[in-house]
């Protein structure tokens, strides 16, 4: 399957100020497989390092700070030279040996020549402490589960073909508006797993794909008991299994007492942290004001949190497959939409989503583009009425103003109705 992270790095490749770029993401959401496919399509040879599987090769980098000796070690190893600029080196599983990590800083300093990629699981939660990797020495590239689009070249390439020509307010035909739908009704089902997408792809059946998320979120909690950092891993689990429920609250941030009960922040501060460090939960701050920039109104006490993966957090909810692809309204069918969005829209801008919520109601999303604020309205079926959010409009008197549903393409005034599918093209389409 392609993925949208590929350009990011043929980019990062003809930089002319490239450093060693590390991969951050949760585990199993294909960074081993973008690492090596780069390498096989980019470059004349890549030689691939798994600091998990060969134990015997940390003692390269704990006796050696010299990047030239490691490259002649290594090439010894792979049992090829490795060329600059040729050979793409890749280390993974690289938080197993924190002098590989480190030895990225030399590589920049003293054999830049070399292209070096380097990844692993829960790397996030180490580069959240500046002091174990080599701060500015390093490109840090997101790799998230599989977008919309990305899951619709996979799974209909015909259909991918159609969606890929839809330019600003153009006007889509029903036999596509609903096929479209169909597939992104699959897709909250699914989600952006690759493994889920590529079983997709090649059975079609829910059962398998199910297995396969249940088997991730063991591997996810299996993870967080044998994490032996300073953070409790019972509480990292509280707040992992809580996300459901709370999300399926009318809450306006997150609750510390529905994680448990008389739970305050100073008990999952660290808890949330670490997730969120880790790739697995996405966390979206309030803001007390709707201006430019977003950032300087955060309310760092208030804010919700997301799964990173919506087919995970539908299988984590119990939300029947029926009730989605029926159409049905069912009671976690917003906090679905607004997860689905919001992982959309990740990396979309160059500022991350907020929310906004005042004395009238809740904004769902803002988004940052430039200097302009604009208000995101999320909704799972046709319906469009949203006080707060025409609220919003009128007080505040934005440019424009996105709402996701399932009813047509329709620019109308400052709002323009965009189908629910076309939340990875938002930008596109301003």
């Amino acid at each position: 399957m392609k993925r949208n992270a590929i350009q990011a790095l043929q980019e990062w490749k003809v930089s002319g100020d490239r450093k060693p770029l590390v991969l951050k993401g949760a585990r199993q959401v294909g960074k081993t497989w973008l690492m090596k496919e780069f390498g096989a399509t980019a470059y004349e040879h890549y030689v691939y390092f798994n600091f998990d599987e060969e134990d015997e090769l940390k003692s390269i980098f704990e006796a050696n700070k010299n990047p030239q000796r490691i490259i002649e070690l290594l090439s010894l190893i792979a049992g090829e030279k490795i060329l600059p600029g040729k050979t793409l080196i890749i280390f993974d599983e690289v938080q197993e040996c924190p002098e590989a990590l480190n030895s990225l800083k030399y590589f920049k300093e003293k054999a830049n020549e070399y292209h070096v990629m380097a990844a692993g699981s829960l790397l996030g939660t180490l580069l959240a402490a500046p002091k174990s990797y080599p701060v500015g020495m390093v490109n840090l590239l997101d790799i998230f589960p599989l977008t919309f689009d990305e899951f619709l070249e996979a799974a209909d390439a015909p259909l991918f073909a159609y969606y890929q020509s839809i330019v600003k307010e153009q006007q889509i035909e029903d036999i596509f508006h609903n096929r479209l739908l169909d597939a992104y009704n699959n897709y909250l089902i699914i989600g952006g797993m690759p493994e889920c997408v590529a079983s997709w792809a090649e059975h079609k059946d829910p059962r398998r794909v199910s297995q396969i998320q249940k088997e991730l979120i063991q591997v996810y909690e299996n993870d967080f008991s044998k994490h032996n950092g300073k953070v409790n891993s019972g509480r990292i689990l509280m707040v992992f299994r809580s996300i459901p429920s709370q999300l399926a609250k009318p809450n306006e941030k997150f609750m510390y007492g529905a994680v448990r009960k008389g739970g305050r922040a100073r008990d999952f501060e660290e808890a949330i942290e670490w997730l969120v460090s880790a790739g697995m939960l996405n966390r979206v701050y309030n803001v007390s004001k709707a201006e430019h920039p977003l950032s300087a109104f955060d309310k760092l006490d208030s804010f919700k949190l997301f799964l990173f993966d919506t087919g995970l957090l539908k299988h984590m909810a119990g939300v029947d497959n029926s009730a989605i692809l029926l159409k049905t309204d069912f009671q976690f069918k917003g906090p679905l939409t607004e997860n689905y969005v919001l992982q959309q829209l990740r990396g979309q801008f160059d500022v991350e989503p907020r929310c906004y919520t005042d004395k009238t109601g809740e904004i769902d999303f803002l988004l940052q583009n430039g200097t302009e604020i604009i208000p995101v309205e999320a909704k799972g079926g046709e319906d469009k009425s949203a006080p707060s959010f025409k609220r919003f409009l009128s007080e505040k008197a934005p440019d424009h103003a996105i709402r996701f549903s399932r009813r047509g393409y329709l620019k109308n005034g400052t709002i323009t109705n965009m189908p629910l599918y076309l939340a990875p093209k938002a930008r596109e389409l301003l």
